[in-house]
C-alpha cells in the first residue's frame, strides 16, 4: 500500500509569489532561454476566463511542489456553434521532484474536479508521451483543429480529453487559445526582475528563441 505524502488544495492569494517562483524554476531554460510561464500565470489570474475553482497547488511536507490552472475557451464549430471547453496550464512540478509521479497525480486530481464541476472537454498543447497516460489523445482524432495552423503542419502537440464522454461527438471545428496566454517579452523581462537572477541558456530541444 502506497502512502500519500502530498496534499492538493486550491491556491490562495498568499501563495501567489511562491507559486510564480516555483513555475519559474520548473520552466527555466526548458522551452526557451529563460521562461515566460511565471508571468503568464500572474496575468491569467486576473483574466475573466480564469477558472478559480480549478486553480490548484500541491504540497509536500508543508512546501509547495506543484501547481496547475485552467482557463475557459471555445471551439468555433464548423456548423456555426460555439462549444465551451477548457484549456490548461501551465502545470509545473518543482524540478527536484520531476519524474516521480507527482505531476500525473496533480493532473488527474484536477481533471476529476473539472469533470465534477461539469466541464465537457480539455484541449491544450502538450506531450502525448506524458499526457496520454491521463487519457489525452491527439485533438485531430476528435475533429478539432488548432487555430492558425496551416493544413498539413505537425499538430502532434495539440491534445484533447473529453471529461464528459461523447461531449465532442459530431463536432468539428477550430480551437481558440485564450488571448491571456500571449504576453509581451518586454513585460516578461520587467516582471522577472523581481526574482533572483538566473542565467538564460540556449539548450538542445528548446522550441523558441
Amino acid at each position: 500500500m502506497k502512502t500519500i505524502d502530498y496534499t492538493i488544495r486550491l491556491e490562495k492569494k498568499e501563495d501567489y509569489k511562491e507559486v510564480e517562483n516555483l513555475v519559474r524554476e520548473a520552466f527555466w531554460n526548458v522551452y526557451r532561454p529563460g521562461c515566460s510561464e511565471h508571468f503568464v500565470i500572474h496575468v491569467l489570474r486576473d483574466d475573466p476566463a480564469f477558472v478559480k475553482e480549478l486553480d490548484f497547488v500541491m504540497e509536500k511536507d508543508g512546501v509547495l511542489i506543484g501547481q496547475n490552472m485552467f482557463m475557459r475557451t471555445v471551439i468555433n464549430a464548423d456548423d456555426g456553434r460555439v462549444i465551451p471547453v477548457l484549456t490548461m496550464g501551465p502545470i509545473g512540478i518543482t524540478p527536484e521532484l520531476k519524474r516521480r509521479g507527482y505531476g500525473k497525480k496533480l493532473l488527474d486530481h484536477c481533471l476529476d474536479k473539472a469533470a465534477v464541476i461539469g466541464f465537457g472537454a480539455v484541449l491544450f498543447e502538450g506531450n502525448i508521451g506524458f499526457y496520454g497516460h491521463s487519457g489525452f489523445d491527439y485533438a485531430r482524432n476528435f475533429g478539432i483543429r488548432y487555430h492558425n495552423l496551416p493544413d498539413g503542419a505537425d499538430d502532434s502537440f495539440f491534445l484533447c480529453k473529453e471529461l464528459i464522454p461523447g461531449y465532442l461527438d459530431g463536432i468539428t471545428g477550430i480551437y481558440q487559445t485564450p488571448q491571456g496566454y500571449y504576453v509581451d517579452d518586454a513585460d516578461v523581462e520587467k516582471f522577472d526582475k523581481d526574482f533572483p537572477p538566473k542565467e538564460k541558456l540556449r539548450l538542445p530541444g528548446q522550441i523558441f528563441d
